[in-house]
């Protein structure tokens, strides 16, 4: 199996196309090749790459920054001597001055196939302007770690932000290739676009349905994202992010877990299986304790639930509906404790949007938080707002599927 990078560093046929041409590259800790090189080196030591600039996205190239709404600046690379700009800085979009140091754009990031991966809008962002100046985007594919399941409400207007690039479920099941041409379809942009493809690639394949599993070493694309496990749970558990919960920053498993001090895990995990039963499949809950190191519910022990699909036994991929086991826990705790302070107010600017509750903003509208809010909301009910999105968007994504 090779990854777009991989094809690109292999194949001097690809590269020609390139001469010539002043070359950036959008990249992470992530972006790597099949021997962990990482991205930028390995371009650089192809000497038909002319190499004069990168971008670092939301955590920095180098993904040194822990927690979300901490901005890197822009430094000099030490080693290659070109300038890396900053996309989660002064700007979230590529300024024409950082768009004149090079002709073509070449993407390689590693996405978590969850609409508020910030990596998705950051591509959307470096797509618009491109196509203002006239330049080329590469996407250098990868692997959607989550494969093609889609779950979530979709996005509605107004709501749109750096957590919401657009009109799609929180799980879209898509590569960035792909979902990169849907951008350009979507918002009618006029720029030329290519995706090297992945070989090999089959995103319905078991044990990692959508994750090459012992194929592929798995190195963090954002500081909190440690694991497949994580990637799995966290178009669920990213919801946290919007209530008084702790999501588990701070701990060495974030994303996977959530609890507080002031909850009975034992009893939230009763009335999930009573609430909803038919939503706990394809996992396993654990009732756990954790104390957070920084974030949240600091030095302070917690009871939580963690959410396990690593074991095949456990895990089904079809089934598991991580949106749904999140909103459910939600569901309980409102249940449990009718008058808990679960979301986090408005002076809680998520991502420097103003005048949204989080939850909300990541969400895409009010209506997950209406619904565990609402004294007799029924499961039934979170599935007829839900269900009739997610069928639009099978159908709406359909013609963008290349593997």
């Amino acid at each position: 199996m090779k990854f777009g990078i991989d094809r690109l560093i292999a194949d001097p046929a690809l590269r020609a196309q390139l001469k010539g041409r002043r070359v950036s590259l959008v990249a992470h800790p992530a972006s790597v090749t099949a021997d962990l090189t990482h991205s930028l080196d390995a371009l650089a030591a192809c000497g038909d790459i002319k190499l004069t600039s990168a971008f670092g996205p939301q955590h920095g190239m180098r993904g040194d920054k822990q927690d979300n709404m901490v901005e890197s600046p822009d430094f000099n690379d030490p080693v290659h001597g070109i300038p890396v700009f900053s996309l989660y800085g002064e700007s979230r979009r590529p300024t024409g001055q950082m768009m004149s140091t090079c002709d073509v754009v070449l993407v390689d990031l590693q996405d978590l196939g969850c609409r508020i991966y910030t990596f998705i809008t950051t591509l959307l962002y470096v797509l618009e302007e491109a196509a203002k100046v006239g330049q080329s985007v590469w996407v250098l594919d990868r692997p959607n770690p989550v494969g093609r399941p889609i779950e979530g409400l979709t996005l509605r207007a107004s709501y749109e932000s750096f957590v919401g690039a657009g009109p799609m479920p929180m799980r879209h099941g898509l590569t960035l290739g792909e979902l990169g041409q849907w951008f350009i379809d979507h918002y009618k942009l006029n720029v030329d676009y290519r995706v090297i493809e992945m070989v090999g690639y089959d995103p319905n394949a078991a044990p990692g349905y959508g994750w090459p599993i012992g194929e592929r070493t798995w190195v963090n694309p954002s500081p909190n994202a440690p694991n497949l496990w994580m990637a799995r749970a966290y178009a669920g558990t990213v919801m946290l992010e919007g209530a008084t919960l702790s999501e588990g920053r701070g701990t060495t498993r974030p994303l996977e877990l959530f609890g507080a001090p002031d909850i009975d895990a034992r009893a939230v995990m009763a009335e999930m299986q009573r609430f909803a039963p038919q939503w706990l499949k394809g996992c396993i809950l654990r009732e756990c304790w954790f104390e957070p190191t920084f974030h949240k519910h600091v030095k302070q022990l917690c009871h939580g639930v963690q959410i396990h699909t690593e074991a095949p036994a456990h895990y089904d991929h079809e089934a598991f509906k991580p949106w749904r086991v999140q909103a459910l826990a939600f569901k309980a705790i409102r249940t449990l404790y009718p008058e808990y302070p679960l979301w986090r107010g408005l002076d809680f600017k998520y991502e420097y949007t103003a005048g949204h509750l989080a939850i909300d903003v990541i969400n895409g509208s009010v209506l997950l938080r209406e619904w565990v809010d609402g004294a007799n909301t029924s499961a039934d009910d979170l599935d007829a707002l839900t269900v009739p999105d997610e069928t639009a968007w099978e159908e709406a994504r359909r013609p963008y599927l290349r593997y």
